[in-house]
Order: C-alpha cells, then structure tokens, then sequence
C-alpha cells in the first residue's frame, strides 16, 4: 500500500464503518425524521469506499475522488450532528475526520 495513502485510507475506513453504523441505527429510529441521515449515510459509505479503492490502486483521479469524498463527508458530518443520538455523534466525528484527511491528500 502507497504509505502516502494510509492515514487517509484508515479515515476512510473508519467513517464507512461509522456511516453502515449510523445507516443501521437510524433505522431503529423514526425513519421519516432521520431519513436525510440515512441517505447521506449511504452516500458518505459509498465514496468512502471508492475513496479507498482509488487510493488502493493509484487511479489518476485520486485527488479529484478524494475531493468529492471529503464534500460529501463534510455534508453527511453536518448531517448528523444535528441529532442527538449517539451513533450520529460519533459518525459525525468520523466524517470530519476523514474529510480533513482527504482535503489532506488533494493539498
């Protein structure tokens, strides 16, 4: 793996988690209330993933994915900050992580 790449791959991988996480909490909640939540998570896990495969395999467009990767996860980051509930707390804090490693990665 580029050791360029790790810290913001771990990122990536860790908000995935927390976003398949938040995604399936919110569903135990009232839907309709937390249903931009659920949709900005699975928006956020799945640039988080094709963030990671770019970097995996060194694609051209690695800096302009990683740029949509941290929008977006800046975007679901402030999403779930606005709830109370502790999965989207904790998700939220894994968005901004990763969206601060991406924009390091396009710097």
């Amino acid at each position: 793996m580029n050791a360029t790449y790790e810290s913001c791959i771990k990122a990536c991988l860790e908000c995935l988690e927390a976003c398949n996480h938040c995604f399936d909490a919110c569903l135990q909640e009232d839907v309709k209330m937390m249903a931009d939540c659920i949709r900005m998570d699975r928006d956020c896990a799945e640039i988080c993933a094709f963030a990671v495969k770019a970097m995996q395999t060194n694609s051209p467009f690695v800096k302009e994915i990683c740029q949509l990767c941290a929008d977006i996860c800046d975007a679901c980051g402030n999403e779930c900050k606005k709830h109370d509930h502790n999965h989207c707390q904790r998700c939220a804090e894994a968005c901004f992580k990763c969206a601060e490693e991406c924009r390091k990665m396009v710097a």
